[in-house]
């Protein structure tokens, strides 16, 4: 019996050895889950100016929190306050002409073409005169038909310098044309503009923040020269963060927009948060194909998965780590 009882034990041991290994082997061969790993990403914004200048004063610094209108950056142009200057000068000349077109001749030219007009009047009546009394005389065949036409012509010169002086004498009363006071005007309002235009270049010599953020980079310093269009800093919205995720197709598993999935943010000590599935395509192909056939698979690509957090993630920054669970 006792030699029984220490095969069964035996047995027994041999038994559990053999159960302990393959537990053992089935849990060093069960595959790991996939991890898939994704980042942060939110909305940036590059400020940058239309007019080139020269960086006068940065009032932020990298890592700043602004709000939206802040003002970020004074830039320095001589050469804009140069063109006010000048288009303020046009218009003080424009308005001139526009009030000499509209005022008209001042009263000494008024008074001095009506003296004019008055002599040519005195003038006429005279030679008036002198040509009736010639007539009764060429008539009477007492002068020569060359006299008679002589006093003839003074008299019609002296009628049409009398009409000339009346016609100065009405363009001095009456002004300018109405057409000369429209053109007149008209260039008032093309120095207005031109001045308006100049005022919108000044006003933006100060570039103010375009959204609420966290200034995540500054690339001139204070004295450098920038260009038109040219960045000046990035301001970065953190109330607008998702999560980019570089998937290969065979790890999609049915994957589409509107699903929901789950997050672990290692930098916020394993933070989980829910998403929900907004874009869905695929890569580049040059970037993302994967040829497996050697193995007697298929070519796999990559697509890009972006996820929408359902609400605000305090501390999110972009960059951060995601891990979908």
């Amino acid at each position: 019996m006792k030699k029984h009882y220490n095969v069964f034990i035996g047995l027994a041991a041999l038994i559990a050895l053999l159960v302990i290994i393959g537990i053992a082997g089935y849990i060093t061969a069960k595959p790991k889950a996939m991890t898939i790993q994704g980042e942060a990403e939110a909305t940036e914004y590059r400020v940058s100016g239309k007019v080139p200048g020269r960086v006068e004063e940065i009032f932020v610094r990298e890592g700043s929190m602004v709000h939206k209108g802040d003002t970020l950056v004074l830039i320095d142009s001589p050469e804009v306050r140069a063109k006010l200057a000048q288009a303020k000068a046009a218009r003080d000349a424009a308005l001139a002409q526009s009030r000499k077109a509209v005022n008209g001749a001042r009263q000494e030219q008024i008074s001095g073409a009506y003296q004019l007009w008055q002599q040519a009047i005195v003038q006429e009546d005279v030679l008036k005169k002198s040509f009736e009394r010639t007539q009764n005389l060429y008539d009477q065949k007492v002068i020569s038909t060359q006299k008679y036409d002589e006093v003839k012509a003074k008299y019609d010169a002296a009628v049409s310098q009398t009409l000339a002086a009346k016609s100065q004498y009405d363009m001095a009363v009456n002004g300018a044309r109405q057409e000369d006071k429209d053109a007149a005007l008209a260039l008032v309002h093309q120095a207005d503009g031109a001045i308006q235009e100049v005022e919108g270049y000044l006003s933006e010599l100060y570039l103010t923040a375009p959204s609420d953020g966290i200034i995540s980079s500054i690339y001139p310093k204070a004295g450098e020269l920038v260009g038109q269009g040219a960045p000046v800093m990035t301001v970065t919205d953190l109330s607008d963060v998702w999560f980019t995720f570089n998937i290969r197709e065979d790890y999609l598993h049915g994957m589409k927009t509107g699903d929901k999935i789950t997050l672990s943010i290692p930098a916020l000590d394993g933070k989980k948060c829910e998403a929900v599935v907004n874009y869905i395509a695929v890569r580049d192909s040059y970037a993302t194909w994967k040829a497996t056939k050697e193995i007697g698979q298929y070519d796999a690509k990559t697509f890009e998965v972006r996820a929408v957090p359902q609400q605000a993630i305090e501390g999110i920054l972009p960059g951060m780590t995601a891990i979908i669970e």
